[in-house]
């Protein structure tokens, strides 16, 4: 696995010492051998997301069938593409992971065919419409400047409220401020709770969305000036 770099492991270094807990774990990029304990974990944190449950159309006898197609073709989408996965491991135990996408057209709305083919064979036609028009409408409330996505942030049950999703999210911040392009990151939320933790964390609302008519705020975290 590789490490983080020494510029972002000094900004992580900061988080954890102001974290209610101490966080027994090491701050990496993943690797593709970790792609399955990546998505185990992302399957279990998103299995009763309100959003996703109306894409992948929970109420069919296959959806979680699909939605481990979905994340599974998004992880392989995530790492062929070069995108950040950033994880906190504990020796062989994954306490958490965030997955970004850097600034460009390259990954969004458009995607890859080879996902597009995937999704269609695994998801189907109806979700697979519904994931990309989600992207676009994300998109389309983004100022035309360069940013990263949070495209997702999981951490495992029985690590919560120990501050590994701060921790996360202050990695997810130290990539993009390393990046002289991106102009900040922003994620997509539709729980208040949620909502909430972000904006504690200095996340500014962008703009509110209906995706499946359902409720959500694009919240964003700007570069802040020298």
């Amino acid at each position: 696995m590789q490490g983080l770099t020494e510029k972002t492991e000094s900004e992580i270094d900061k988080a954890s010492e102001n974290s209610s807990e101490h966080i027994q774990g090491e701050l990496v990029y993943l690797v593709a051998e970790d792609l399955k304990l990546a998505a185990s974990l992302l399957f279990q944190t998103y299995y009763d997301d309100e959003l996703l449950q109306k894409i992948f159309r929970a109420d069919k006898p296959d959806y979680e069938k699909r939605l481990r197609a979905a994340i599974r073709e998004d992880l392989n989408a995530f790492w062929e593409s070069g995108q950040p996965i950033i994880g906190i491991r504990d020796g062989g135990t994954l306490l958490g992971v965030a997955c970004l996408t850097r600034p460009g057209k390259s990954f969004g709305p458009g995607r890859f065919w080879h996902w597009r083919i995937s999704m269609l064979l695994t998801a189907g036609f109806l979700s697979t419409r519904q994931v990309l028009e989600k992207e676009r409408l994300i998109q389309q409330a983004m100022p035309d400047v360069p940013y990263h996505m949070l495209a997702f942030i999981a951490v495992a049950p029985q690590y919560q409220s120990q501050g590994v999703g701060h921790l996360l999210v202050e990695a997810a911040k130290a990539v993009f401020e390393e990046d002289p392009e991106s102009q900040g990151i922003a994620v997509y939320v539709t729980r208040s709770d949620y909502q909430a933790f972000f904006k504690k964390r200095g996340y500014r609302l962008q703009a509110q969305i209906e995706v499946e008519k359902l409720p959500g705020e694009v919240l964003f975290y700007p570069r802040q000036e020298d």
